[in-house]
């Protein structure tokens, strides 16, 4: 008899365990409507309906050249219309009542001020993709930069996103307080409206070095990394997280969208364009 009540106690307990287990990544899932990230769980035969995204810059590249045709392939009646720039001016902008049903951040700060407006809807937001910071100069470059030390001794320009709206920028920042060179440099940096802008500066040789994702790096010939910045001098992982906006108007559209995003075909794109993805 004990035996018996013994077993019944295990099986009690392990039916806790298995529920409290599915709880945890419901919300995410019961969004998507269901526990397999495949497009095949939505009907790809929406009309009529559009995905409005609002993206970092430093996504354009994989958004426009491969994620976003490959989704309308899929669902040929939805319409994606994506709007890039920084992370701190799409966080502004949606605060203004930008027409978005997705927003992806290039870091927690933005997303997270959302959430606390009550403009996220919080059971979507994911942590999905992470980056890392370099410091580059233009592809003919023969200035003696070889790490970020180096930098006190640049006379030219020295690229940066604003540190105020752009996320990258703010990873910069960290990078040069962390290094102790802030002070030496401060007075050299361009402020850029975003990684993009950034990026093109030093491409075109305005700014005799940058400081950008590895992503943006990758993504011209025109520049060269020099170094990736060490790991002690950027505490704050840069992280991309996504989600569905509470103000999306096409949420069948919006459920397919992101779960789309979440598909090994999406994902290889992501890692095909330098990103990893967050596990």
């Amino acid at each position: 008899m004990k035996s018996m009540k013994k077993l019944l106690l295990i099986a009690i307990l392990a039916a806790i365990v298995i529920v409290s287990a599915g709880t945890v990544s419901a919300g995410w899932f019961d969004f998507l409507g269901g526990s397999n990230s495949t497009s095949s769980n939505f009907d790809t035969n929406l009309t009529g309906e559009e995905v409005n995204l609002a993206a970092a810059a430093s996504l354009k590249n994989a958004f426009d050249e491969k994620l976003i045709p490959m989704f309308q392939q899929k669902y040929p009646g939805v319409k994606v219309t994506p709007t890039y720039a920084s992370s701190g001016d799409l966080q502004t902008q949606i605060e203004n009542g930008l027409a978005a049903d997705v927003f992806m951040s290039a870091a927690n700060k933005q997303m997270n001020a959302l959430a606390d407006e009550g403009l996220v809807d919080n059971s979507t937001n994911l942590q999905f993709l992470e980056n890392k910071v370099v410091l580059i100069v233009p592809a003919d470059s023969t200035a003696n930069i070889s790490s970020f030390d180096d930098l006190k001794n640049v006379s030219g320009n020295i690229a940066i996103g604003d540190p105020e709206s752009v996320p990258a920028g703010q990873y910069a920042k960290e990078v040069l307080n962390n290094t102790g060179i802030w002070s030496d440099v401060e007075s050299k940096l361009s402020l850029g409206t975003d990684v993009t802008a950034v990026l093109n500066q030093v491409a075109q040789g305005s700014a005799e070095c940058g400081i950008v994702y590895a992503t943006d790096a990758k993504s011209t010939d025109d520049v060269k990394v020099v170094c990736e910045a060490p790991d002690s001098a950027l505490k704050t992982p840069v992280i991309y997280p996504v989600a569905a906006l509470k103000n999306s108007t096409d949420l069948n559209s919006t459920k397919a969208f992101l779960n789309f995003l979440q598909t090994k075909e999406a994902k290889d794109v992501f890692v095909e364009y330098g990103f990893t993805i967050h596990e």
